[in-house]
């Protein structure tokens, strides 16, 4: 996390004034929360540029060089083995107006947090500590290497976390489900996923850095606040789900914890325009939302949060921070991948499945987006099909559930609807010929002989994609497209449609009646759903 704290360079100085005292260094042992802490205090060299005697704030500088500093804390060997429950705080000074080198050997003036003029700056690293316990551990430090711990007690409001991770540790032979190539990993990146709206991306590498087959050796799926919030809809910051296992795993013995996976959620924090304060609200937002990304992603691949009782064995590995068991928790956001999927699909199934099907536009945006892997506009696909920019726009927003439009750019609204529509068009493109090849056949053989009346039926038909029963007798369905009502000829435009065909079809020697059967559809360009009216219907209520 970066700290920042405006009160002053005092903290600055009083760092410099101890080393000087302890010739270099000073290591002390202190106790916080039960546990014991070891902290060393040290220097190392500043690429800060020399101010001279007086900072440009008004400030004297009495030191003959700028130094920065380090604070590092750890938890005492015998009550740590491995060593890795520990943080490193770097201590920098900040003055209005300070300049820093370059590697190219320039200087350039450091841009400061809003409101600052002079204070300090300390970058905490660590690991295998909770969020919430960074900065008491920082004032316990401070108290012991007799610098004042108030001087760390209220960072700034541009204080910000920068990166976090909470894990657990599974049974290599448990982890399966998490990992699998239709487990909640896959399925988050899969289900949230397109190329142009928000943030997304999928690793699956089951193979480590020196050829070797390791299954589940490094999965993970990013997802930025938009897709976050479609998986946990009470959560904005963008995370990284995470199943990884080290280098040579399969070598270590079974009852090594390093043998074994890690399933974690990490924050993000480059990955979105915002940024997460480090208030104690803030640092148990960042815990609540990881800790459940994680809970959530467990119960969604079967593997319990509590360990079964009985003879049963938990599925997790104890390691020296985490004991094998999910412990105290809240009952997490349900992960339901199964009902997005099947959202999603239903989505697609009433798309094409409404009332009429898909219009002619919308038929070609869809396959427009299908075929196009970069960036489409509604310009780009009017372009490409010769039709006036509006009516693509009105049919994009016919289909905002299928699509995604932000800044002028639209992509299918994931992977999952894409395959689905992928292969509902072709399996519509099949069937559509085989349907306009029968009807055609019917068409002809019931009219072949007729006078010149037959082609203008036939065109009409075609024109407006008529459905007839088997043997081309009788019309099922006749799709009028679109009208305006509120345009010069209003809804008189659809029956005045109908009529002409009616004629058409008269004069061709047909039955009235079996026109008159037919379902017309149509639709109203104010509208987003197509109206179904028998032509009997239609017609009788309009004067035909």
């Amino acid at each position: 996390m970066q700290l920042n704290f405006s009160g002053g360079l005092d903290p600055y100085f009083a760092a410099h004034a101890v080393v000087r005292a302890s010739g270099g260094s000073r290591k002390i042992e202190f106790s916080h929360d039960g546990e014991t802490w070891l902290a060393k205090l040290y220097y190392q060299s500043s690429g800060i540029q020399h101010p001279g005697v007086r900072l440009p704030t008004g400030t004297e500088w009495d030191l003959d060089t700028v130094r920065e500093f380090r604070v590092k804390v750890m938890r005492r060997g015998d009550e740590d083995e491995p060593g890795q429950q520990s943080f490193n705080a770097h201590l920098r000074p900040r003055w209005k107006g300070m300049r820093v080198e370059r590697s190219d050997g320039e200087t350039q003036e450091l841009a400061l947090p809003p409101g600052m003029r002079e204070g300090v700056n300390i970058h905490v690293t660590g690991s295998n500590i909770r969020p919430t316990r960074y900065l008491p551990l920082l004032r316990a430090a401070a108290r012991a290497l007799d610098l004042n711990p108030d001087y760390f007690t209220k960072p700034d409001n541009s204080s910000t976390v920068r990166d976090a991770e909470r894990y657990v540790r599974l049974l290599e032979d448990s982890s399966g489900p998490v990992h699998a190539r239709d487990g909640p990993i896959a399925k988050l990146g899969h289900l949230l996923e397109n190329d142009r709206s928000g943030y997304r991306k999928v690793v699956q590498n089951d193979t480590d850095g020196e050829g070797n087959d390791v299954p589940g050796y490094y999965h993970t799926v990013t997802l930025g606040p938009g897709r976050v919030s479609e998986a946990w809809p009470n959560h904005e910051l963008p995370k990284e789900i995470k199943h990884y296992r080290v280098r040579h795993a399969e070598s270590l013995d079974e009852d090594n914890p390093l043998r074994h996976p890690k399933v974690g959620a990490s924050y993000q924090v480059n990955r979105w325009d915002g940024s997460l304060g480090v208030t104690d609200d803030d640092l148990a937002r960042l815990e609540r939302e990881l800790d459940e990304a994680v809970h959530s992603v467990l119960r969604e691949a079967g593997i319990p949060l509590d360990p079964p009782g009985g003879d049963g064995s938990p599925p997790y590995q104890p390691d020296p921070y985490f004991p094998a068991t999910i412990g105290e928790h809240v009952e997490p956001p349900k992960l339901n991948l199964a009902e997005l999927e099947s959202e999603q699909e239903h989505v697609v199934i009433r798309e094409l499945a409404k009332t009429g099907g898909v219009s002619p536009v919308e038929g070609e945006v869809i396959e427009y987006l299908l075929a196009d892997g970069g960036t489409s506009s509604a310009a780009d696909i009017a372009e490409e099909h010769g039709r006036h920019v509006g009516s693509v726009r009105r049919a994009l927003r016919r289909m905002d559930d299928l699509i995604d439009r932000q800044y002028g750019e639209v992509a299918l609204a994931s992977n999952h609807i894409a395959e689905m529509l992928h292969s509902a068009v072709s399996e519509l493109r099949d069937a559509s010929s085989r349907l306009s090849e029968a009807t055609g056949e019917a068409l002809l053989s019931a009219t072949r002989g007729l006078d010149e009346t037959t082609s203008a039926l036939r065109t009409w038909l075609a024109a407006h994609d008529c459905e007839t029963d088997s043997r081309g007798q009788a019309v099922k369905k006749l799709r009028l497209g679109e009208f305006d009502p509120a345009g010069k000829y209003g809804y008189a435009e659809v029956i005045s449609e109908l009529r002409k065909g009616l004629r058409y079809w008269t004069d061709a020697g047909r039955d009235p009646a079996a026109f008159k059967h037919a379902t017309v559809l149509f639709r109203r360009t104010d509208r987003r759903k197509r109206q179904a009216i028998d032509a009997a219907q239609l017609l009788e209520l309009r004067g035909g």
